[in-house]
């Protein structure tokens, strides 16, 4: 990273001050809606997943904190509170996603950068589409849950962008107040798995980075926490098609600039 123009770099932190903002205000997202722009600014993955896996497990673990710690403070003051991760639903999950998981951060460790920037780029456009239509994935049945697991955790192994998929059979099955931090903890856990991947396979984490990087993930991270009150009070519905259609047309720039190479 340090190659790069000084006009890249200046892009690349907007864009991890954009990553903050989606993970906090939406609760997943960090790592699909950002990287599109990434690959623009330079085309190759793993330059950028080692950064956004080690941000995502300290937002995520820092979210999980703060709300264990609130949950404290409550039971203190005698005020019962349901715990607000569902664990009996996320290990189910975790136990049909784990191999997926796997095999993806393998597959990502050993395709060209090239090939991975088109994947990258029509995962999204695909996910672009469903959000301008306002037709997100959706899981109703049980075979259809496992598929999308398996998917998204093979698509999280690749490239942490499975969050739609996983996300749509998590809000089948777990209650509304309790699916934000239990996405969190689920990210936690599979970013974990990448991270030690990356370990093991001497991934050049980009650490020296971190310290201009993670700032600006946490001025996103701030912005993104006052947004989702605000979301969670109006539609998202025109958000979502703005969002869908921003994406579609960078994700089409992205594939036509790859295939062009």
């Amino acid at each position: 990273m340090s190659e790069l123009a000084l006009t890249q770099c200046i892009l690349i932190a907007i864009t991890f001050i954009w990553s903050g903002f989606v993970r906090s205000g939406l609760g997943f997202g960090g790592a699909v809606l950002s990287l599109p722009f990434l690959l623009l600014i330079h085309n190759d993955a793993l330059l950028y997943l080692p950064v956004i896996s080690l941000q995502l497990l300290f937002f995520s673990g820092l979210i999980l904190f703060q709300n264990h710690r609130a949950r404290k403070q409550h039971l203190k003051m005698g005020v019962s509170q349901e715990d607000s991760i569902d664990w009996s639903y996320l290990k189910k999950a975790l136990l049909i996603m784990i191999i997926p998981k796997l095999i993806g951060v393998f597959g990502l460790i050993t395709l060209p950068a090239t090939i991975m920037g088109l994947i990258i780029f029509t995962i999204v456009s695909v996910y672009a589409i469903t959000y301008i239509l306002n037709k997100p994935f959706k899981s109703q049945h049980k075979s259809l849950d496992i598929i999308f697991l398996m998917l998204g955790g093979y698509i999280s192994g690749t490239s942490l962008i499975g969050a739609p998929l996983l996300t749509a059979v998590f809000a089948m099955h777990v209650s509304k107040h309790q699916l934000r931090d239990t996405l969190f903890a689920l990210w936690a856990i599979l970013v974990a798995i990448k991270v030690g991947a990356f370990i093991y396979l001497n991934v050049d984490f980009q650490l020296i980075h971190q310290l201009w990087l993670l700032p600006c993930a946490g001025i996103g991270h701030l912005l993104g926490l006052k947004f989702h009150k605000r979301l969670q009070q109006t539609d998202s519905v025109t958000f979502y098609r703005i969002l869908g259609t921003m994406l579609l047309v960078v994700s089409f720039i992205g594939l036509a600039r790859t295939l062009t190479l």
